[in-house]
């Protein structure tokens, strides 16, 4: 039997290859999945998001959801919970909802700054964490796979 954490590192040279990172991404998600996005300020997290909508089917503007704290796209396929969690204390996590968001079998959850949000998240979830690499757009990310199906999607990630 596999084990079910795997990771990989990806690299991206602009913020175009970042977007299309996601989409061939979110070409393999499925509802009650859930990414947790890492990063600094300005590393791509709502960019790749971006991506992962247009993968997941959604055609319109994705924007970080900094101030509104969530925001929910439908797209063809699965709908896509999008958090960001930046301006959040890990006690006030349970009063913005953030369990219905993260357990919501009809849809992706995404979520940026994760930090806050410890405890909520299931066992088998993707973490994404990006970084700037040398020459300015440029951006690291690696991905850790924490279960089975998290898994799944970075070997599909990676066959293409």
């Amino acid at each position: 039997m596999a084990p079910s954490r795997l990771g990989m590192i990806m690299m991206t040279s602009s913020p175009d290859q970042t977007r299309s990172l996601g989409r061939r991404l979110g070409r393999f998600l499925r509802g009650g999945d859930v990414l947790c996005l890492y990063g600094d300020l300005g590393s791509g997290k709502t960019t790749l998001t971006q991506g992962l909508a247009e993968g997941l089917g959604f055609k319109g503007r994705v924007t970080s959801p900094t101030f509104g704290l969530a925001r929910i796209y439908h797209g063809r396929r699965w709908s896509i919970n999008h958090l960001d969690l930046y301006r959040i204390e890990p006690e006030q996590t349970g009063d913005i909802g953030i369990e219905d968001f993260v357990r919501d079998p009809k849809a992706v959850c995404v979520v940026e700054w994760p930090e806050a949000g410890r405890g909520y998240y299931p066992g088998d979830r993707l973490e994404l964490r990006l970084s700037h690499a040398k020459g300015g757009r440029a951006r690291r990310i690696r991905a850790t796979a924490l279960g089975p199906r998290s898994r799944d999607l970075l070997v599909n990630l990676r066959a293409g």
